[in-house]
């Protein structure tokens, strides 16, 4: 089986410490990365995940979320195994928490024939989303290279739990993205995702300072990132760092995972949050997942 040599890493003495994302793991010999899907062989670090999706779907643009860029149109989906954060909580815990399988690795995409694929279903874009795809940014990069050549824009959702070099060299190649803001307390991201608050901002702010298309999207769970406090905390940030006219996506949640604890997310909840958003001044606001609320 041929892996692909890793960006962003370098060695320790017998390890090799990973420097995609603010978890720089230490990683020995033969181990993996906390994502799962960087490893360590013979002191070179690979990436499982490139040319090795795992989900592929053509999707409308406003699934990602996305509203308001190319709507209307199609994108041509792909994730791989793996994450960086480890949300109790999360919604696609069958691909973003599972490690590769031999048999997932026998099936190859390189990023020729995910172009192909994309323009042969007529799709505007290509979307780099369902697990965390700044883990495989390696693929990433080679993808947005061929499809700015066809004419291709590049979507990217995201938790925006990375470095800066990284990201940097990533987002050179990304048109549009929707970062996920887990929960505005690092007391959330702490207890619930493994991960920090502040290295998301900066993402979102460096993106943003970019000039691309950004949407944010928040899921509300119950008695957990659902209070006024932390939601005006968060239109305040949103306000002062990015403008109004940002589109904020607030989705329902519903019991998943390793998380049973709260129940799905009411209607009515959303519903104050979309009216204190407007009080605000902000002009985009989309609620998900409706139909799942009680």
């Amino acid at each position: 089986m041929k892996y692909t040599l890793a960006k962003w890493w370098k060695s320790e003495e017998d390890k090799i410490r990973c420097q995609l994302c603010p978890k720089v793991c230490l990683i020995p010999e033969k181990a993996f990365g906390a994502c799962g899907i960087r490893q360590n062989l013979n002191g070179n670090l690979y990436s499982l995940a490139y040319s090795h999706p795992v989900a592929l779907q053509i999707d409308p643009i406003e699934k990602k979320p996305l509203y308001k860029f190319l709507p209307g149109t199609k994108t041509f989906s792909l994730g791989t195994n793996g994450c960086n954060l480890n949300c109790i909580f999360c919604q696609n815990f069958h691909i973003s928490q599972q490690k590769y399988t031999p048999s997932q690795l026998e099936e190859n995409y390189t990023p020729e024939e995910v172009v192909t694929l994309a323009l042969k279903h007529k799709c505007s874009s290509i979307a780099f989303t369902y697990n965390e795809p700044l883990i495989w940014g390696e693929y990433i990069i080679d993808i947005g290279k061929l499809a700015k050549r066809k004419g291709l824009s590049t979507v990217l959702v995201s938790n925006a739990y990375i470095n800066q070099k990284p990201a940097e060299e990533i987002f050179e190649y990304i048109d549009a993205a929707n970062f996920d803001m887990k929960g505005f307390s690092e007391e959330f991201y702490t207890n619930m995702t493994g991960g920090h608050l502040k290295p998301v901002l900066n993402t979102i702010k460096y993106f943003y300072s970019l000039g691309k298309h950004l949407e944010l999207t928040n899921l509300i769970i119950p008695n957990k990132n659902d209070s006024k406090e932390m939601i005006n905390d968060y239109l305040s940030w949103v306000r002062q760092e990015l403008d109004k006219s940002i589109s904020l996506h607030f989705s329902a949640f519903h019991p998943d995972y390793k998380y049973l604890n709260s129940n799905p997310t009411p209607a009515k909840s959303l519903y104050s949050i979309e009216k204190t958003a407007k009080e605000k001044g902000f002009s985009n606001i989309f609620l998900g997942n409706i139909n799942l609320t009680f």
